[in-house]
């Protein structure tokens, strides 16, 4: 799969391009020329500012990185997957391949799809779903408790706890007349501060959810304690938590005789219909951010090296971040030679 590279003054460049890795991992490209032609601009040069550490997008960045990365993720899946359809059908047909091909395609995706979060940096989630930069997220229903139950019975403070004994408390107020709306915002600006999000499912549960990096903490300490309403009062009681279940599965395809084979290519091609609904939305995504960085190439920018000059010393002159940033951006690309040819031009 190829990736048309953004225009090198955007400050962000295509994989595969020289690049320099900058400090929140997003990269931007250094052109030697066009530096050279900044450095001896008048006041006002746009391509200057354009080019300026106070006008680099790291979010951006980001977003464009997470979009190429996880389109070669699902690029690199589908050609697995097709490949052990192709096996699939060719053993079903009766003509007979290599020992063991098709087991090995199926552990080659296996592997794969296990490799699913940090292949795609994050970004796409078990049912793949993309976002970016938000990370990828993991839903769950808690059991026992259902929009009914909520509005059913008397009034009770639910106290929720995450990640021990230790963890602060997070109440929600329970009362007979609630709506939908009120309830999942309740909890959800209960649970808000525990990384948890709450929100209301297609057919009206209550769904949860937290970063999948968050969520074995989640699924192993969450407790709840009511007034021996809903839920038992006195201790902390944990709570059975039951995930959102992936969109593919490979760990259950079988391939031990001709049913088994015919069900596991059924399930091949809908995985690889998912594979390509997700690709289709990775590519706008990343169209939409490159259509962002070419709207910011068009505006017109009335600001002079003085300013550019100015930010970058009130940046460099601040400890921490913004000084490591702005002095490490500038010295990328910066050899004996190139000083040597800036001063020639005094």
């Amino acid at each position: 799969m190829q990736i048309a590279q953004l225009p090198t003054s955007s400050g962000i460049a295509g994989k595969g391009s020289g690049t320099a890795r900058g400090v929140d991992g997003a990269s931007g490209s250094v052109d030697g020329a066009s530096t050279r032609a900044d450095a001896a601009a008048p006041r006002g040069a746009t391509s200057t500012l354009k080019r300026g550490l106070s006008n680099w997008d790291h979010q951006l960045q980001g977003e464009i990185s997470n979009a190429q990365q996880t389109l070669d993720y699902l690029e690199r899946s589908s050609s697995q997957l097709q490949a052990l359809k192709s096996e699939l059908a060719a053993k079903l047909a009766a003509r007979a391949g290599r020992d063991g091909q098709v087991e090995a395609r199926v552990r080659q995706f296996s592997s794969t799809w296990r490799d699913r979060s940090s292949a795609s940096g994050g970004s796409l989630d078990a049912q793949l779903g993309y976002s970016s930069p938000q990370t990828a997220q993991q839903s769950f229903t808690i059991r026992g408790l259902t929009m009914a139950s909520l509005q059913e019975g008397s009034q009770e403070v639910l106290a929720f706890s995450v990640g021990g004994a230790n963890q602060a408390l997070r109440s929600v107020n329970i009362e007979p007349g609630l709506s939908d709306e009120e309830i999942i915002a309740r909890f959800d600006r209960a649970l808000m501060p525990s990384n948890i999000r709450v929100r209301q499912g297609d057919d009206g549960q209550v769904v949860f959810s937290t970063p999948e990096a968050s969520w074995a903490n989640v699924r192993d300490s969450l407790a709840v304690r009511g007034s021996g309403i809903r839920f038992p009062t006195g201790q902390m009681n944990r709570v059975r938590t039951d995930p959102e279940p992936a969109v593919i599965v490979p760990e259950q395809w079988d391939t031990g005789d001709t049913e088994a084979l015919r069900a596991t290519l059924h399930e091949v091609v809908q995985a690889l219909a998912h594979i390509q609904q997700s690709r289709a939305s990775v590519s706008l995504a990343l169209a939409q951010a490159t259509a962002r960085v070419e709207s910011a190439q068009a505006q017109p920018v009335d600001v002079g090296m003085d300013t550019v000059a100015q930010s970058f010393t009130d940046k460099a002159n601040k400890p921490g971040y913004e000084s490591l940033l702005a002095i490490s951006s500038a010295l990328v690309g910066i050899s004996r030679e190139r000083v040597i040819s800036l001063l020639g031009l005094r």
